[in-house]
Parts: structure tokens; sequence; C-alpha cells
């Protein structure tokens, strides 16, 4: 059910420009809170800009800055926990210490901070996640080196004279990257709210950008007479939410050679 759902919106998202039946940016006055006709099926919003048209261009933003963050997070994450939970010593000490900081506050206040000192735009917003989202990962990945390098057949590549580069990508690195992975496919989901919220408080998103956050921005002021403009996109956002907390929770059984042998 994840990977359908999943699927359906990497398929909006591809094929917007081809399906939306309106430019997301056209503004018509003359059309402004329509209600769904043939001409606008979702009905348009307080600048008589389509929604459905808007709605599946926002899907190109949010799911696509929310992946590349993902990805961004798995490298610097995994690479910071690998070098610290292999090296141990001052290193693994120094670089923890800047972990327990970013992990004393909640993910999105140091990233609402740093994203109002760059000042609004998407790209800052992705600059503020990824320097704050790192951390949980690079925990993740340093418990896990540290119990992976204990085994032996580590201990036999370094007696065979494997280099430290080498012993981390062909035999560690392996062992620990399926719960990373299960951790990012949950927290995809959780960086596209973190990001629709800081576009919803003005940091993300600017206009005309039809972005899902922006787009409850924008219809917040009009929740009482036309609800439509902050359902939408609400759903949206929880819809792919879900897709990605639900391949998340598939993750661990596919991955868990027990299970698998048990099936």
């Amino acid at each position: 059910m994840g990977l359908a759902i999943l699927g359906f919106l990497t398929l909006l998202l591809l094929t917007a420009p081809v399906i939306a039946p309106h430019d997301p940016a056209a503004v018509d006055p003359d059309h402004r809170l329509e209600g769904p006709t043939s001409t606008f099926p979702l009905g348009t919003d307080h600048l008589g800009r389509c929604l459905l048209s808007r709605l599946l261009h926002g899907a190109r933003w949010s799911l696509g800055m929310a992946a590349v963050a993902s990805l961004v997070i798995l490298v610097i994450g995994t690479s910071v926990g690998g070098v610290a939970g292999y090296y141990r010593g001052p290193l693994d000490a120094v670089l923890m210490r800047v972990v327990d900081v970013l992990l004393a506050f909640p993910s999105l206040i140091p990233a609402m901070a740093i994203a109002g000192v760059l000042g609004p735009g998407l790209a800052h917003v992705l600059v503020a996640i990824v320097a704050v989202w790192w951390a949980g990962y690079a925990r993740l990945v340093r418990g896990l080196v540290l119990s992976v390098r204990e085994r032996p057949f580590v201990d036999a590549a370094r007696a065979l004279g494997a280099r430290d580069g080498g012993i981390l990508r062909r035999h560690i690195l392996p062992n620990v990257l399926p719960p990373v992975l299960v951790l990012a496919s949950v927290e995809t989901g959780t960086l596209i709210l973190a990001m629709a919220s800081l576009s919803f408080l003005g940091l993300g998103a600017q206009p005309p950008t039809p972005e899902w956050g922006a787009m409850l921005n924008d219809g917040r002021g009009f929740l009482l007479t036309a609800p439509q403009l902050m359902i939408y996109p609400g759903l949206a956002i929880s819809l792919a939410v879900v897709g990605f907390n639900l391949v998340g929770e598939a993750f661990p059984d596919y991955l868990d050679p027990h299970l698998t042998r048990m099936r």
C-alpha cells in the first residue's frame, strides 16, 4: 500500500507539466474562489489560480525537495557516524558532542532559527533541514558501527592488510545500511512535514511557487469561506507522509533474513 501511494504520487510528480490543466501561477481574478467546474476540476484559489494545477506542480517541490534533503542527510549522517564509530577516541568525542547539542532541541526549532537567519527561500530551508536532521542518523550509525567493528570478519580483513576506508566501505557499511534505510524511509515523511511547516510560516517557498505548505499558508485566511484551499494541500501532505510511513514499517520485514525465511 505504501509503495502504491508513493508510486501514484511519483507519477503525478513526473507528469505534472503534461496533465495539469492550467499554468499553476496564472492569475484569473474573474474566477477567484470558484468551486469545482469542468474548467477547474478542484476549483480556484483567492487569486483565481487552478487548485488542481497547483497541487500537481506542488508535488514536484514538496516531494522533490524532501527526497533531496533525505539523500543529503543520509550521506552526511552515515559518513559522520561511520567515522566516529570506527575511529572512536577524541574524534568520536567531538563529533558526538555536536550531535548531542543538535539532539537537545526539537529538530524543527533549530531549523527554524537557521532558516530565519538565512532568509526565506526553499534553498535556505533545505540547508536548514540538512544542518539539523543529520544528527539522528549519525547517532544511529555510530552505535551500529561500534558493534560491527568488533566482529571477527572485520578483524580478519584488518589482518589481511585491508585499509580503513576499504573496511568501512566493503565490510561495515553494508551491515549498517538496512536499519539506516528504514530510518530514512520514515524520516522522509517527517521531512515533508517539516518543510511544509517552514513554508507555512513563510520561511520556505515564496509566491507564486506552488508548494503544499505555502498553499496552506495562502488558504488559512479563507478557512471559513473556502476551506478547500487548506483541505486539498493538507490531504496531499498527509497522503505522502502515510505512504512513507507504511514503506518504513514494511522495510524491516523484508530486510530481516529471519522473517524472510519464515515467510
